[in-house]
């Protein structure tokens, strides 16, 4: 494999431009057999869309609007041709969102991440993402398998266990979010456990804010980060030039203004909006709602495709909270099971390392416990509840406030 896993990372302008010219008609054709997509493709003809330009033309598809969409179409609200069982798995991830994994090799386009983050054939690699219900550790696993990793599938939870199976196998490497890693190598620490064999790790799903870097960083083990999610798999990843996160292949990049769908020139931050280039699953122009934008020139690590900043905000107020999306519907879901309270404000923050939620609520003392167990129940995690009184949350609309620092 040499440096790089593919030959295609390292390609010229001109001959990615030549290749998008190719294959973008096609996905855009593949996308158009699905109702909803030929309806938000009408008047565009798709042998049309040969690059970039051409496929702003096409309107912008909110992840926000994607639950209601696939309530009122199930199971994939008409944007999504193939019928269920034409996929290898399905999956409900959190607001809930339903997604199919396609049957090919590395369908969520993972395995380059894990190359540049040092992974490599005949390791053992621990995967801690979860394998129940929603996609992360099948996203995992494949690009594992793609490289030629041996993976044990551990999912979250249960550090005994994580210990044993780390002293068994003596994995070199981990992929989770970077708070699990952190408690992992705390509970060996506390307990005399030797998980000296992690050298490296692929982190996604959570902040790893610089403090949290210095910390792994000091205790041996090189950590890359990934940016991707439960529609689409990898969007961008670290590389060791450690000057931002560079475009995984078969997956196209915009930064538009938030709110519309026009991009922005580099270097100026707007909304992620991404185009998966795969007749077998395309995606055109979701807008995740995360902010970010574009890094000039090449990434010095020899890899050309477009490189981001990362993570800079939200466009909207849905926040990722230890790997799960909490969304401003599930605050509202928490209100209407509790007739008469008043505002509600679900406020996230850091915790020494690890991210926390508090849910302030109008509401009587005596409701905290009820509305405690709302939120586990509706968000699937834990947080506080301050009762505050009635008329003391601001009326500016927002239900959810992100007050962790930027990393």
């Amino acid at each position: 494999m040499g440096e790089y896993f593919d030959a295609r990372e390292t390609r010229s302008a001109d001959a990615r431009d030549a290749e998008l010219a190719r294959v973008l008609p096609a996905v855009v054709a593949a996308a158009a057999r699905a109702p909803a997509q030929a309806a938000r493709l009408a008047g565009i003809d798709p042998a049309s869309v040969t690059g970039r330009a051409a496929l702003a033309r096409i309107p912008v598809l909110r992840k926000a609007d994607l639950p209601a969409a696939q309530r009122a179409a199930p199971p994939f609200g008409g944007l999504v041709a193939p019928a269920p069982g034409a996929f290898a798995r399905l999956f409900l991830s959190p607001g809930p969102i339903f997604e199919g994994e396609a049957r090919q090799p590395d369908p969520w386009h993972m395995a380059s991440a894990f190359f540049a983050a040092g992974f490599r054939a005949g390791e053992v690699a621990l995967n801690t993402f979860a394998y129940h219900l929603t996609p992360g550790g099948w996203m995992m696993d494949h690009g594992l398998q793609a490289i030629g990793c041996a993976v044990i599938p551990a999912g979250p939870g249960n550090t005994e266990a994580q210990l044993n199976l780390i002293e068994a196998y003596r994995p070199g490497g981990y992929t989770g979010t970077p708070d699990f890693l952190k408690i992992v190598l705390d509970a060996a620490e506390k307990g005399g456990r030797d998980a000296r064999s992690i050298r490296r790790a692929l982190v996604s799903g959570a902040a790893f804010p610089p403090s949290l870097q210095a910390e792994i960083r000091a205790r041996g083990i090189d950590a890359y980060q990934m940016y991707g999610t439960a529609d689409l798999g990898c969007v961008a990843y670290e590389t060791p030039a450690r000057e931002g996160l560079v475009v995984a292949e078969d997956v196209l990049v915009e930064i538009v203004r938030p709110g519309t769908g026009d991009p922005v020139p580099d270097g100026e931050v707007g909304e992620v909006v991404v185009t998966v280039l795969d007749v077998a699953h395309p995606v055109l122009r979701l807008a995740l709602g995360d902010l970010s934008a574009v890094l000039p020139g090449v990434s010095p690590c020899g890899r050309t495709n477009t490189r981001i900043v990362g993570w800079r905000g939200r466009a909207d107020q849905t926040a990722k909270v230890k790997g799960m999306f909490v969304r401003p519907e599930q605050v509202a879901e928490i209100a209407r099971r509790h007739p008469g309270i008043g505002r509600l404000r679900l406020v996230v923050t850091r915790d020494g390392e690890q991210d926390a939620m508090t849910l302030r609520a109008e509401a009587a003392d005596a409701l905290a416990d009820a509305l405690a167990a709302s939120l586990l129940a509706v968000t699937r995690l834990r947080g506080v509840v301050e009762t505050v009184a009635p008329g003391s949350l601001p009326n500016d609309g927002k239900v959810i406030a992100d007050e962790r620092p930027i990393a």
